[in-house]
């Protein structure tokens, strides 16, 4: 009995150490997971500790290099500033520099401008003594021609005035072509022309008896069949404005031309305007003024001494607004061996070609009979510059003999539109080459 209590003892001794050491390890176990959960969190914090260092690491490099770019930004514009107040400074300069080379140069321009002025005006002055000595031989031929009982013409010189009844005949020998010839040259035909026309006149005649009368009507017709092919009205054309531009050198009568064209086309219907545009004298523009009052056409105008290139162009707007037929443009006088001035014409011309490719439609040529053979030249030159399309010749009213004419049409056949044979508005004649042949050789049919 005492075995069986000592082995029950035994064994409940062995189950309560057994339990106490399942006890102690089940402890030890819970303690160990504890410490392994603690070693985990403190891990966590470290890990966070050192993210957070690291992330704010990252915002201070981030930041640093924020301020050094925004530094470098700072820098670089004030440099650019520093630049642009340099370029300013040294476009300041430039514009200064060219504004007192501009200066300079208006100031050179206007002393240049003084100077042809005062040699322009020196010239008009000249040229206007030479009209008034003109004029006053002019009024003295005329009082003497008016005094002769009857105008012999060029064959009157060589073979008499024919008041004889007795019909007198000559032979048509060389000596009498050689008279002829010369009074033809003398009457500012030319020396070609002159030969020609004596030629033509003596084919199938030379040697035969002639009488005045006969060599007067046979040297007529020949100047008649030279003339003809150029006795033709200007041409009007339904352009609107029709742009007629009016050249010539000083004292030709371009402005009493102009204002009698305009009178004769306002009568025919026509709504007229010109443009005065010799704007380096006043004298001409207020000429022109009185010509368009007798004409009853309106005279555009522009300040003394303006681009008359300008005015031409604005003209020919005027002129379309107003709904005109024709549009007459007065150019300066003009010197054909001043460069300058005729390159002045060819700018007008290249202004209205602007406005109208097809301008001028009518350049007309004003000649002085008076200038004799010097025409022929007159003629070239304006021809080169300003195309010229038609020729007006004015003063054969007075001692200009008129053959140049006849040279003119031999050698350029460019259409002669009037004539001039006075001075008053109606004192513009249709060409008409039969009676101008009549008057230039004296011929009475």
């Amino acid at each position: 009995m005492q075995a069986e209590a000592a082995a029950l003892a035994a064994a409940q001794a062995a189950k309560e150490l057994a339990e106490a050491e399942a006890q102690a390890q089940a402890n030890a176990a819970q303690e160990a997971a504890e410490d392994e959960a603690e070693r985990a969190r403190l891990r966590a914090v470290e890990a966070e500790r050192l993210e957070t260092e690291r992330a704010a690491e990252v915002a201070r490099q981030a930041e640093a290099a924020r301020i050094a770019e925004q530094e470098r930004q700072d820098a670089a514009a004030l440099e650019a500033e520093s630049a642009a107040r340099a370029q300013e400074a040294q476009l300041a300069e430039n514009a200064r520099r060219a504004e007192d080379a501009q200066h300079a140069h208006e100031a050179r321009l206007a002393a240049e401008a003084r100077a042809a002025d005062a040699e322009r005006e020196a010239a008009q002055a000249a040229e206007a003594a030479a009209a008034r000595a003109a004029e006053d031989a002019r009024l003295a031929e005329a009082q003497k021609a008016e005094s002769a009982v009857a105008k012999p013409g060029l064959l009157g010189r060589l073979l008499g005035r024919g008041e004889k009844k007795t019909v007198v005949r000559r032979e048509l020998d060389d000596d009498m072509l050689e008279q002829l010839e010369e009074l033809l040259i003398s009457a500012d035909m030319g020396v070609d022309t002159a030969l020609r026309v004596t030629a033509n006149m003596a084919e199938g005649r030379f040697g035969k008896r002639l009488s005045t009368q006969e060599i007067k009507e046979l040297l007529a017709a020949e100047v008649t069949r030279i003339m003809e092919p150029v006795a033709r009205p200007m041409p009007l054309y339904p352009t609107k404005p029709q742009v007629v531009l009016v050249v010539g050198v000083n004292g030709s009568g371009k402005t009493t031309t102009i204002g009698k064209l305009a009178s004769q086309f306002q009568a025919a219907g026509k709504k007229v305007v010109i443009a005065a545009g010799d704007t380096f004298r006043a004298a001409a523009v207020e000429q022109l003024q009185v010509w368009g009052d007798r004409a009853g056409v309106p005279v555009l105008t522009a300040a003394e001494g303006s681009d008359p290139a300008s005015l031409a162009f604005d003209a020919m707007e005027q002129a379309a607004k107003d709904g005109a037929d024709l549009l007459m443009i007065d150019t300066a006088g003009r010197l054909q061996n001043r460069a300058d001035l005729m390159e002045e014409l060819s700018k007008i011309v290249r202004v209205i070609r602007k406005k109208d490719p097809d301008a001028p439609h009518n350049t007309l040529l004003v000649l002085d009979a008076t200038t004799g053979q010097n025409a022929l030249s007159q003629v070239k030159t304006f021809q080169e510059l300003a195309d010229v399309s038609g020729l007006v010749m004015t003063k054969l009213d007075g001692t200009a003999k008129g053959g140049v004419l006849v040279a003119l049409a031999d050698k350029f056949g460019l259409p002669i539109h009037a004539i001039g044979v006075g001075e008053q508005i109606d004192d513009l004649a249709p060409f008409d080459p039969e009676e101008f042949a009549d008057a230039l050789i004296g011929l009475d049919r």
